[in-house]
């Protein structure tokens, strides 16, 4: 029954499937979890040092700052996307700190979407962008991807889902779930299409420094100059920077929406921690040799986990992820649906996985593998498979 109460947008939505499975877990002793996308590093020590310099020095750590972020931050912002894309980025006009890019989605959607507006996410896609469309009051429209193709994008079929309703478009590449690297033909053509329909690009990058040996196929939209009045940019520093609990992140916009997006911003958050803040500068300022290290490690774990897949066809079927830190094999054994399949397994086997319904029409059947948790998880996880899934 519904509670009056309550809001029909809160009411008619869910907690993710992610998070769901990962509360679930916690309930079960000696859980063998890959549902949940937590890399298992530390935060650099660079990075833990010069937040406990600042603690003791800096005499307004404690306080609020501008809504769009502290001002070193952006400037350090604004040279590195200058440097990685060549667009002059102006730390006034273009940069805004975000406490993640889940917030500064959440603020995008809040600007750009009236209720039965549309934005096109990939199927499967990420699930909390579906779920943040419809808390503003917007349309998700689900754009399948081919897996009999290696979950490449039909572009042709793209147009065909664009409407007089339709806002925007949110890519993640490398994608989260299928670790799928869309091809710079692919993104150019896409970003064609939403120049002829007028509709903004929302670009989410988690995972771009994970591409293992597919360096080469990856390519950033943002660096399209005839894009930049309607591309947004987000990186957040959750994964690159084992900072997911910091809540920390930047947008690139272009100037209109960045005086819009403050007036969300000042509403809702005020400001990114300035704390979170401090911790950006000094990741940005130190050496990035880590993220060699993490993505050595990632490729590692993904040489173990496609090995594991390997030696049980009778259950699974995956594409190779080409990046980021997902498998998204499809299920070959019995099953009411990925939802009873996933829940059957945390009961009888204590091995915690993402159903694939939570990523969209085209992800059921399927469930989401995580491979940035220790080695030793996956390993203890695949045992239990195998025990479950006897040949």
């Amino acid at each position: 029954m519904t509670d009056n109460r309550i809001s029909g947008n809160v009411s008619g939505i869910a907690v993710s499937a992610i998070k769901e499975m990962a509360i679930r877990s916690a309930q079960i002793e000696d859980v063998a979890s890959l549902a949940w996308g937590l890399p298992s590093f530390r935060t650099p020590g660079g990075i833990r040092r010069a937040v406990e310099r600042q603690l003791e020095e800096d005499t307004e750590i404690g306080r609020y700052t501008l809504p769009d972020g502290l001002p070193d931050l952006r400037v350090l912002v604004a040279e590195r996307h200058t440097a990685a894309t060549g667009i002059e980025t102006h730390a006034d006009r273009n940069v805004m700190i975000t406490a993640g890019n889940m917030q500064g989605l959440n603020a995008l959607f809040h600007v750009l979407l009236d209720p039965g507006d549309e934005v096109v996410v990939t199927d499967p896609g990420f699930a909390s962008h579906v779920q943040q469309i419809r808390l503003c009051g917007g349309k998700p429209v689900f754009w399948a991807m081919d897996e009999a193709n290696g979950w490449r994008p039909d572009i042709e079929g793209l147009p065909d889902l664009i409407t007089d309703r339709t806002k925007a478009l949110v890519l993640v590449s490398p994608s989260n779930p299928t670790g799928k690297i869309f091809s710079e033909s692919e993104l150019h053509r896409i970003g064609e299409i939403a120049a002829v329909r007028n509709i903004v690009i929302l670009l989410d990058d988690p995972y771009s420094h994970f591409t293992y040996e597919n360096r080469d196929l990856y390519f950033n939209l943002a660096r399209v100059p005839a894009l930049s009045e309607r591309l947004a940019y987000l990186f957040t520093f959750s994964k690159a920077y084992a900072m997911s609990g910091w809540r920390l992140g930047y947008m690139i916009v272009p100037e209109f929406l960045k005086r819009e997006v403050m007036k969300v911003h000042d509403a809702t958050i005020i400001c990114t921690p300035r704390i979170s803040q401090v911790a950006g500068i000094a990741a940005l300022s130190m050496d990035q040799t880590h993220l060699r290290e993490f993505e050595a490690i990632l490729a590692r774990r993904r040489r173990l986990i496609c090995a594991r897949l390997d030696a049980m066809p009778h259950v699974f079927d995956y594409v190779k992820p080409e990046g980021a830190y997902y498998v998204f094999p499809r299920l070959l054994v019995e099953r009411r649906n990925s939802v009873e399949f996933c829940l059957r397994l945390l009961e009888e086997a204590a091995v915690s996985l993402t159903p694939g319904s939570a990523f969209g029409p085209v992800g059921e059947g399927h469930v989401r593998m995580a491979f940035c948790g220790e080695d030793e998880t996956i390993e203890r996880a695949f045992d239990r498979l195998e025990q479950y899934f006897p040949k």
